[in-house]
């Protein structure tokens, strides 16, 4: 059985370990309300936009002819909307720069991995685009068993998603995929749902996919100059903007797996607590009684 001091010394370090978790417990409250809230705000606008886009790229008809005036690699949108065979892959992968946060960052990875592994099966090699320390430094490790590189490292995305990350990011994916040095890229990221919950989903940016059954635009409305040129300011809105909202869900989703893991956490401290209470009761009783036996048993031994 522990001894006295050795019990204590457990209650203090459970007590501060206790005291850490439920500050960050309070703080990922904090922060996870407002990021839902934005995440739920963004939400209409994006489904809006995917939806105008969806309409006018059925309307304009073939784009091979289109000739953009090209300023970056995310405005040669004839590039960005055909498709074509792959050969290799690129995946945006969104973590997070901290730990703590249950099982958000492992989830991802995995679902990455898994991704990685079935492309290697066919034959597909991969560029790894990668946002957040965690991602990137357990993904440069298991990278090596597959055919597989990381092109590109975000750290501040992770932490401040905001439009201008997305850009960086889209300009980045989209030379990559204008240049054909990939064929397809996608999103592994999650979507938040509650504060409890969240479902780790794959996306595919690029090329852009037209979902089936979409409408064509009011044949009574006109766009001025042109559809084109409409299309080519659309098409980089619609992609930084698709990464924007990955760049949200992701954010929500990490406090919201902070905040139950901390209060998990939080509640196994007090469990503890109380346990360690109880053997230090019993042991501190053991010895009193001990002392008392020995006390006892002196005097005795004195009157025999």
């Amino acid at each position: 059985m522990a001894n006295l001091k050795d019990i204590k010394n457990r209650i203090q370090s459970v007590e501060s370990t206790k005291k850490i978790t439920r500050a960050m417990k309070m703080v990922a409250a904090a922060k996870v309300k407002r990021a839902e809230n934005i995440v739920k705000a963004s939400r209409p606008f994006t489904a809006e936009l995917n939806n105008m886009f969806s309409k006018l790229l059925n309307s304009i008809g073939n784009i091979s002819d289109c000739k953009p005036k090209i300023k970056s690699a995310v405005d040669n949108y004839p590039s960005l909307l055909k498709a074509r065979e792959i050969n290799e892959a690129g995946i945006l992968v969104l973590t997070s720069n901290k730990g703590l946060a249950g099982a958000y960052n492992a989830n991802v990875i995995r679902k990455t991995l898994k991704l990685v592994e079935d492309y290697s099966n066919q034959g597909i090699k991969c560029k790894l685009f990668i946002v957040g320390q965690k991602g990137i430094s357990v993904l440069r490790k298991k990278c090596k068993a597959f055919d597989c590189e990381i092109v590109a490292e975000y750290f501040n995305a992770a932490n401040n998603p905001s439009p201008e990350a997305a850009s960086i990011i889209t300009e980045d994916i989209a030379k990559y995929f204008v240049e054909e040095k990939i064929d397809r890229i996608e999103i592994v990221t999650t979507r938040f749902k509650n504060m409890m919950s969240y479902y780790v989903e794959d996306w595919i940016v690029l090329p852009v996919q037209q979902p089936a059954g979409t409408q064509q635009v009011d044949p009574l409305m006109e766009f001025e100059p042109d559809m084109p040129t409409i299309l080519q300011r659309i098409v980089p809105m619609y992609i930084t903007n698709i990464i924007y909202q990955a760049l949200l869900e992701a954010q929500a989703s990490e406090l919201a797996s902070r905040m139950t893991a901390m209060s998990a956490a939080t509640s196994n401290a007090e469990n503890m607590l109380r346990d360690l209470s109880i053997e230090y009761n019993k042991t501190r009783q053991t010895a009193i009684t001990q002392e008392l036996i020995e006390v006892v048993s002196g005097a005795n031994a004195q009157n025999n």
